[in-house]
């Protein structure tokens, strides 16, 4: 796979640029791979992928849900890019609203404004990404 030149300057490009390098990269992954595989399998192939760009990112990052400021349990975010961009993937037959609202869920408890969710079990991948915005919350870019 082909490196993107230019990626290791991200952190100062704008939000929109770093979502369009996550979507090339999973579009890269959807060529490859195509439909019908586990969400997993996406999720290592996403990986090899950004870090063949260059792409810092971590994933299955734990997020803390507190109620009152009191623990209350715990999720995991599928990938975090560059530290600003959640990226939550599905391979299911459609995206349902609560597949949404997960997303926000996970903006709000990491305080982040923006995240993707990406669903590969589609036959165009472009079909299947949904850019998810928090509006509640606010971070300067």
């Amino acid at each position: 796979m082909k490196k993107q030149e230019g990626v290791e300057g991200v952190e100062d490009q704008s939000s929109d640029a770093l979502t369009g390098i996550v979507i090339g990269a999973a579009m890269a992954v959807h060529s490859a791979l195509g439909p019908g595989h586990l969400e997993s399998s996406y999720a290592k192939a996403l990986s090899i992928e950004l870090e063949e760009r260059q792409v810092a990112f971590q994933r299955e990052v734990p997020l803390a849900l507190t109620y009152l400021g009191h623990p209350v349990g715990e999720t995991r975010v599928d990938l975090l890019v560059r530290n600003r961009l959640i990226v939550e993937l599905k391979a299911v037959e459609s995206l349902l609203p609560i597949h949404t609202a997960q997303v926000v869920s996970y903006l709000r408890m990491a305080n982040l404004p923006f995240g993707l969710l990406i669903n590969f079990n589609v036959r165009q991948l472009k079909a299947g990404i949904k850019r998810v915005s928090h509006p509640l919350t606010f971070r300067a870019s």
